[in-house]
């Protein structure tokens, strides 16, 4: 009973830390609407294109999209514009200039306090 209300615990908790998480990238990611970024999906696909929005569950809509390696998804080349559902992306590749670690630590400390 004890090993059971300790992992629904767990699972709680995790759960609000994944959620924090997932706020904290999406306030950052709405600064990066209308900068070029590289989306790479779980199934290795890679689509770079201008963000042009982001949602709380952190899908992505790119315009003016092109894959990053045509040659391997040559039925890709016609798509300008898409709609990513988050829960398939793997990484974002930000722009350099579109980083500014001050902010990323200062909001990443203000989360870890809880405000």
């Amino acid at each position: 009973e004890r090993e059971r209300e300790r992992v629904q615990i767990s699972q709680i908790f995790s759960g609000c830390v994944v959620t924090a998480f997932a706020m904290l990238f999406f306030s950052y990611f709405k600064e990066l609407v209308g900068k070029e970024v590289t989306v790479e999906l779980k199934n290795d696909l890679a689509i770079r294109g201008t963000l042009h929005s982001v949602d709380q569950y952190l899908n992505i809509k790119l315009e003016n999209t092109r894959v990053v390696d045509e040659a391997k998804y040559p039925h890709m080349l016609s798509v300008k514009n898409c709609f990513i559902r988050g829960s398939v992306v793997r990484y974002v590749q930000l722009p350099p200039d579109g980083v500014d670690v001050d902010i990323l630590h200062d909001a990443t400390r203000r989360e870890a306090r809880g405000g």
